[in-house]
């Protein structure tokens, strides 16, 4: 049995399929692709934009043909990786389509792709063609209540309007040449002849492309992609799409109402300015005064895949409504970003109507020799597995702080020069002698261009500073950077219990899903995990409790060193324990003494943060007792000075 049709205009929320899985048919040399990519040096493959540890990837198409960005903001071009595979040419020429951003994505053994729905504006009309070269049987692609498996060499497309996810139960590593793309007549003629997953047919057949020596066929590349401002017409698609697939709600009417407003305001001022630039004050004014009206009516509507529908507005059809800078965000959480800002003189004033509207934080006065872009920015600081992601998702609901919506990993190790490799893979440490002013325009334009509020909103040039939020734990060997590069900078040192945390980390190595470094060049343990400390080399052949014992102490004495260089009011505390106890009380009083508005309650437990490996229960830590107590003696100076300084 084959699949018959594809999604058609009525279905345009997103490359919204009927079926969770369908197998193209179309078959290729997994060996000779394998091959081809094994030429490529291990330094070119990039971590995941968002730190997901053990994912990582190698861009084939990418904007401009440039392997170090990836926006999807404009024309596609081949990088100099896929110049040098001819049969990976081929293979995506094969798809007879018009190609968009392509990757080899790898996903090291023992890792996972965190569930997710594709909700923005560039999966609205493309779909994601998986052809695997690597990977073993126990490798699962979940898709909403449905999973497979793509053998080696087959060739699948997907539904990304529901939630999925990838599983690698192996110790291998899995990689999928990934590409994306509109769709051609012919290509969706080709999914019309492919099999649904689930469907078992003797008679269906899938034809071999092998490699033709001496053949490049030409590739169909994107250069349109993101409108610099999006029609009414498309518009109302959108919208018209989204409603549709909203669950009942008793708000859902006022906000339809809403809607409606913004279409018809919208249509209005298309046709007296099109894209011509002196209508954007007003296009933006129009934005703004819906953003307001849907936080007052859109919270807690869902769509029927689960997203929030607000959300799902905003990043779907608001924020790609106007065209904006290129970033080198990943198209998954934003293909877009606000308008990029000069970081070497203040921001100019943007007139802007229909503000009154807006449950933000009055405009910032003027301040004089302060930080025109980033107001005290605070960054958590403590070695990994001390609790910073559960004090980073509680703090973030604050109305006034902006994140990059998790680690920044891949916005700090993508900068060129302070990528890990650029220090010969010693160590995560940054120092003052990092913070050139290439280096740190470069990493304070990547974090204002990612920053988001709690409900998804990028700052408003008019609206500067703004207070920046962030929590990776690689940074706490990174206090000297980030200090220089952001002069007002406070950092909130998280103490746990040392014992809790060496207990952590042994089971975050064992969970294989924190893989920083899985192919660390001269390491020979299990594949690096967490954060890269100084004199790691030393540990080759150590038994696990070591290595994570002196993960704990390089970073715990680097950083008491750094905070003790700080003035004291540039360095806070908070105590893990304490938090537990009492999030309501320690939360509020941390942003009091931070100048944060907090308008949320905080009732009975905490739920779990989003890298919790084992539900947490009382001495949980005993279960590594004897390893742990065992390298208590030599690491005491260090826990009586780390006790010592949270006493203060």
């Amino acid at each position: 049995m084959v699949y018959r049709g594809r999604p058609g205009p009525s279905e345009s929320v997103a490359m919204k399929l009927p079926v969770p899985f369908v197998q193209l048919p179309l078959t290729f040399d997994a060996s000779r692709l394998a091959a081809e990519v094994g030429t490529i040096d291990e330094s070119c493959w990039r971590p995941h934009t968002h730190g997901f540890p053990g994912n990582d990837a190698l861009p084939l198409l990418s904007l401009n043909g440039d392997p170090t960005v990836e926006a999807v903001n404009g024309r596609m071009a081949p990088t100099p990786y896929l110049e040098q595979m001819p049969y990976m040419r081929q293979v995506l020429a094969s798809f007879g389509t018009v190609l968009g951003r392509c990757r080899l994505m790898r996903l090291s053994g023992h890792a996972e792709v965190n569930p997710h729905i594709d909700m923005d504006y560039y999966w609205r009309d493309r779909t994601r063609v998986h052809v695997p070269i690597v990977t073993q049987p126990t490798v699962r692609f979940y898709c909403g209540s449905d999973e497979t498996h793509m053998g080696v060499g087959e060739c699948w497309i997907f539904d990304t309007w529901r939630r999925h996810r990838v599983v690698n139960d192996a110790v291998e590593s899995r990689v999928h040449l990934v590409a994306d793309t509109v769709g051609t007549l012919s290509f969706w003629e080709l999914v019309s002849a492919g099999r649904p997953h689930d469907r078992v047919d003797p008679n269906w057949r899938a034809r071999r492309v092998d490699y033709v020596a001496a053949h490049d066929p030409p590739l169909v590349m994107e250069a349109v992609n993101i409108p610099k401002v999006m029609s009414p017409w498309e518009m109302r698609s959108h919208l018209t799409a989204l409603f549709g697939e909203a669950e009942p709600s008793p708000q859902l009417q006022r906000l339809a109402q809403a809607t409606n407003g913004l279409t018809t305001t919208w249509r209005a001022l298309w046709a007296a300015y099109g894209t011509d630039d002196a209508g954007l004050p007003e296009y933006r004014e129009a934005l703004e005064r819906y953003r307001a009206e849907l936080a007052r009516f859109g919270a807690g509507i869902v769509i029927k895949n689960g997203a929030p529908l607000q959300k799902t507005i905003e990043s779907g059809v608001l924020k790609p409504a106007i065209a904006r800078a290129q970033s080198s965000g990943d198209p998954e959480t934003r293909e877009t970003e606000h308008p990029a800002v000069d970081l070497a003189s203040p921001p100019p004033a943007v007139a802007s109507a229909g503000t009154k509207d807006l449950p933000q934080r009055a405009v910032p006065k003027a301040r004089v020799g302060r930080d025109p872009h980033f107001d005290r920015p605070l960054m958590i600081v403590c070695p990994p597995r001390s609790g910073s992601t559960l004090l980073f998702e509680t703090l973030e609901q604050s109305p006034d702080v902006f994140t990059v919506g998790g680690e920044s990993h891949r916005l700090i190790e993508s900068v060129a020069g302070l990528r890990p490799e650029a220090h010969g893979f010693d160590s995560n440490r940054l120092d003052t002698t990092d913070a050139t002013p290439a280096n740190v325009a470069e990493v304070r334009a990547r974090f204002l261009g990612a920053l988001r509020d709690r409900e998804g909103r990028p700052p408003r040039s008019d609206r500067l500073p703004v207070r920046l939020l962030e929590k990776t734990p690689k940074n706490s060997l990174r206090v000297p950077f980030f200090a220089q590069a952001f002069p007002e900078a406070r950092f909130l040192y998280l103490h746990r219990d040392p014992r809790e945390v060496l207990s952590s980390m042994i089971e975050a190595w064992e969970s294989m899903r924190f893989r920083t470094y899985p192919n660390l060049p001269g390491w020979s343990g299990p594949p690096w995990s967490l954060v890269l400390v100084p004199g790691w080399r030393d540990l080759i052949g150590r038994p696990l409790h070591e290595i994570v014992a002196h993960q704990w102490a390089a970073t715990t004495a680097m950083l008491l060193d750094d905070l003790a260089a700080l003035p004291a009011e540039r360095r806070l505390l908070v105590r893990y324990d304490a938090f537990l106890a009492n999030p309501e009380a320690t939360v509020r009083q941390l942003c009091g003494e931070l100048e944060l508005a907090w308008d949320m309650v905080l009732s009975g437990d905490l739920p779990l943060s989003r890298y919790t490996v084992s539900k947490p229960e009382k001495d949980k830590w005993r279960r590594h007792e004897r390893e742990i107590e065992s390298v208590l003696p030599g690491l005491k100076p260090l826990l009586d000075r780390s006790a010592e300084f949270a006493a203060r």
